[in-house]
């Protein structure tokens, strides 16, 4: 099937009790056994399997091209739960450029744990074929990145990371459909469904696609269940519903972001704009390799720095001045507020998550705001 094709059907079925063509919400925490003590519809505890939850793996793996996924209560769930399946001593090679939680994870939890973490730039595979060691058993990338939106080539990290014997993750958050790293040589996929695959700022959910189902999957299922850091029924239910609509909105949002992206270069305020759909990008030409549409996020520098930046975002009249993105409603931020102290994060970059309302709205809300 098609990709339209599948995201409506994919993890859908007719309830078969009542004949409901919208999935039903399954809130019980508990099922019950049969008298020989058996389980006869495979569900145990909420903790372990929901019907909602099962529904939206099978939606998330068919929708990435994976043969197993695991849900989570958020993307930082779904990432920690790669990182613990992963021993004390074992070394992750990290992009510089990434998820400022992801940072704080590794940093503030795992390599205090024991693990051992080398942060690189992506872009640079000889940088990245210089991290490896003997003890180097995950590759996690981020494309494109948060901030900066660089472009990671997925293919070549792919080969760097089987000759190494080692797992390759990326981080898929900004762009569903958009991209399949798990086509690319990808073995697992992450995703915070709190984004665009949810759609509409109003659940939070992480996930874990794999490739095939492996080991490393089962120690991933493992800790999914044993640890508990899982989405309620409704929350699934909503990831779902979302997940219907997602290639046609993710058009929507890459064809608003590149419109503003254009718009921005010409602005005198404005000192340089980062999005991979420009063809002046650095990563435009692997971009338009591995991406169908170039997403919905993009970053751009206002002169004068900060306090020029944040007198921008104060004058915003549609843009929403919040943290998070791939909503319906077009969002900015001051990046290097939320992510403290961080010398690679310009002082004057602001970043936005284009949403679905009209582009020349939003040109004239930051013309206005950069007046």
């Amino acid at each position: 099937m098609r990709i339209e094709t599948l995201a409506v059907h994919a993890g859908h079925e007719i309830d078969a009790a009542t004949g409901a063509v919208a999935t039903p919400i399954h809130m019980s925490t508990t099922f019950e056994r049969d008298a020989d003590g058996g389980y006869p519809h495979e569900f145990i505890y909420g903790r372990s399997a929901n019907p909602n939850r099962q529904a939206l793996e099978e939606g998330l793996a068919a929708l990435e091209g994976g043969e197993e996924a695991a849900a989570f209560g958020s993307g930082l769930a779904a990432s920690s739960a790669l990182l613990q399946a992963l021993a004390p001593g074992d070394h992750v090679i990290a992009p510089t450029d990434v998820y400022h939680g992801m940072t704080k994870l590794l940093r503030d939890v795992y390599m205090r744990w024991g693990l051992g973490v080398s942060f690189v730039d992506m872009t640079r595979l000889d940088e990245i074929k210089r991290a490896f060691t003997p003890k180097t058993k995950l590759v996690w990338v981020e494309t494109p990145s948060n901030p900066l939106l660089k472009i990671t080539d997925i293919a070549a990290v792919a080969t760097l990371a089987r000759d190494a014997s080692a797992v390759f993750a990326c981080d898929n958050t900004w762009a569903p459909i958009a991209q399949r790293p798990l086509d690319l040589g990808a073995d697992f996929v992450m995703h915070s469904t709190t984004k665009y695959l949810g759609g509409h700022s109003d659940v939070t959910g992480g996930a874990v696609i794999a490739k095939s189902r492996t080991n490393f999957f089962e120690r991933v299922r493992e800790i999914q269940t044993t640890c508990g850091a899982v989405p309620s029924p409704f929350d699934c239910w909503l990831i779902l519903r979302g997940m219907r609509s997602l290639p046609w909105r993710m058009r929507a949002h890459a064809e608003n972001a590149l419109k503003i992206a254009t718009w921005l270069t010409d602005h005198q305020r404005v000192e340089t704009v980062h999005y991979p759909g420009l063809a002046s990008h650095a990563g435009h030409e692997i971009a338009a390799r591995q991406m169908s549409v170039f997403s919905g996020m993009l970053s751009f520098e206002v002169r004068g720095g900060k306090e020029a930046a944040l007198g921008v975002a104060a004058k915003m009249r549609l843009f929403v001045r919040a943290t998070s993105l791939g909503g319906v409603e077009s969002l900015i931020e001051h990046r290097a507020s939320i992510k403290g102290e961080d010398p690679r994060t310009p002082q004057g970059l602001l970043r936005l998550s284009v949403g679905l309302e009209h582009p020349d709205d939003l040109i004239e809300d930051l013309a206005q705001a950069l007046e």
